[in-house]
């Protein structure tokens, strides 16, 4: 069996490589040429599905959609629940038209992760695993924020995935500001300077983790005048000259994680109440105080919680929370037990998340009961507010960071759906973050996000509602007992449609859980939990 050990060491070694010389371009194997998926079609036809349009109306059905190519061209009412369907009220279909029967199931809008990262190097996370666990998942637009394999190699990928030459969803590359410049940007010229070569190259937007306020406004400037998204982890390092209603007033449309907000929410002081051996390269240190933070904020419902929250509403700011890539940190062991990882977690990214000083959100060193409980109060607040700013008209919008904290791709993302549903989200609302607003986001809701006529076919069949428990959108499915007292699984999204290609989610899985299965047996491997050895 491999070494732990010198695995382990390896990763360790590149991740410090990447530490020291940052614009190091860690690139993952691309992907190769599709072979997977039907279509597109001249005439598709899916007939008898209950529609959930993602434009926030409750279902209807059964109803027939037809698409032409990769676009919807019309939905027929063809009946009523529990009666058969009307045949003369059907779309027909001639010698050119392909049908997918699909009665019973349900039919939603194709799934935008606003936080996607295309795997890395240090988590040997080749980017066929990455696409395929996210079709196989719903997932058919991505915001790529970071671009960490680096702008060329991205941007290649985006454009081969929009002539379908891969199996992937359709990318949106956001690189991190000043990757690829020579030397740190220093001055907001240099700044404009780089935003503008990135427009020119073809960039969709800007990843900041925040800046010495003259270059971000500069930066930020540049970026809407070119109109280039723009999205920021406020990190520890640069929040307290650059909290969220700084960051927003300067032209920023959307945050990440929550980072920046309790910030912009405190009274009584200026930095977090940091502890006084507090080192942000200890990451135990960083997740750990990170879960007193909501506590110093101003207290739900009072005038400076409502002052922040009308700014970002007046701003139009979206908030996407990532609830999912930290919910280790409030129950470690769940996250790292889900049942998925011996089948789907590859042996690379299993090492990854192993407990490491070195190794970026694996700070398992000390997590107990202690830090869980300041996490599940952290969780509390944190989703007040989410839950209330949704509530009052602004934009929240799904996304997963998977590939760090026990989070695996396609997993991670449903997982945040059953953590949005946790904050107060009806599941239509859940649904409509993870489309419809995802979408307006991006500023792409005129092509997808919803079901309707004219838009383009990203569309996810499932055999079950998954309004009634969102936890049947996962690969694995849930649980049920049927009538016969059987234990059986329910659910699993059947098809995945994008661009009018129709792709076998459960095969992609199936891919998937060959790629894992291979890579054990080449380095004659076994997932083990942390602190256990093979002896043998």
């Amino acid at each position: 069996m491999l070494s732990r050990i010198s695995l382990t060491s390896f990763l360790a070694i590149l991740l410090l490589a990447l530490i020291i010389n940052p614009a190091v371009n860690a690139q993952v194997t691309a992907a190769p040429d599709r072979t997977e998926g039907e279509g597109p079609f001249d005439r598709l036809i899916i007939r008898g599905v209950t529609l959930v349009s993602g434009t926030g109306a409750p279902p209807s059905g059964p109803v027939d959609i037809v698409i032409e190519q990769n676009r919807i061209i019309s939905i027929a009412n063809v009946g009523f629940p529990g009666v058969p369907i009307n045949e003369a009220r059907r779309p027909q279909a001639d010698e050119n038209t392909y049908v997918l029967e699909a009665e019973g199931m349900y039919a939603l809008p194709g799934f935008v992760d606003m936080h996607g990262h295309i795997g890395g190097s240090a988590q040997g996370t080749p980017a066929e695993y990455v696409y395929k666990l996210w079709l196989a998942h719903g997932i058919t637009t991505v915001r790529d924020p970071g671009s960490y394999n680096g702008l060329e190699w991205s941007l290649n990928e985006k454009r081969r995935s929009e002539a379908n030459e891969i199996t992937a969803p359709r990318l949106h590359i956001y690189l991190s500001f000043g990757r690829g410049h020579s030397g740190p940007i220093t001055t907001p010229e240099q700044a404009q300077t780089w935003v503008q070569n990135l427009a020119n190259q073809g960039g969709d937007g800007i990843k900041f983790f925040g800046l010495r306020p003259d270059i971000m406004a500069a930066a930020l400037t540049e970026a809407n005048r070119l109109g280039l998204g723009s999205a920021a982890h406020h990190a520890q390092p640069n929040v307290t000259w650059m909290n969220v209603l700084d960051s927003s007033a300067m032209g920023l449309t959307t945050m990440e994680h929550w980072y920046g907000l309790p910030e912009a929410l405190f009274t009584d002081r200026i930095i977090q109440n940091y502890r006084l051996d507090y080192n942000y390269m200890n990451e135990q240190h960083r997740f750990e105080e990170a879960g007193r933070l909501w506590r110093q904020a101003a207290e739900q419902g009072s005038d400076h919680w409502n002052d922040v929250m009308q700014t970002l509403l007046d701003r139009d700011f979206t908030l996407v929370p990532t609830f999912n890539i930290y919910d280790a940190n409030r129950d470690l062991m769940r996250a790292r037990t889900a049942e998925w990882h011996q089948d789907y977690t590859l042996p690379s990214l299993w090492e990854f998340f192993m407990p490491s000083r070195v190794a970026h959100g694996s700070y398992w060193l000390n997590w107990g009961t202690e830090q869980e409980l300041l996490w599940k109060d952290n969780y509390r607040l944190w989703m007040s507010f989410v839950n209330e700013y949704k509530n009052r008209g602004g934009r929240v919008a799904a996304g997963s960071d998977s590939g760090y904290i026990y989070q695996i791709y396609g997993f991670g993302y449903i997982r945040e759906l059953e953590m949005l549903r946790e904050a107060g989200f009806h599941p239509l609302e859940v649904i409509h973050s993870a489309t419809l607003k995802g979408a307006e986001a991006l500023g792409v809701a005129d092509q997808v996000g919803t079901i309707e006529p004219g838009k383009l076919a990203d569309i996810i069949l499932i055999d079950a509602n998954p309004l009634e428990n969102l936890q049947l959108l996962y690969g694995t499915g849930a649980i049920v007992v049927n009538e016969a007292n059987e234990v059986v699984r329910k659910g699993g999204i059947s098809y995945t449609i994008k661009d009018g290609i129709i792709f076998d989610a459960k095969q992609l899985l199936e891919d998937v859980r060959r790629m894992v299965e291979l890579s054990k047996q080449e380095l004659d491997y076994e997932i083990l939990q942390p602190g256990i050895r093979n002896n043998n």
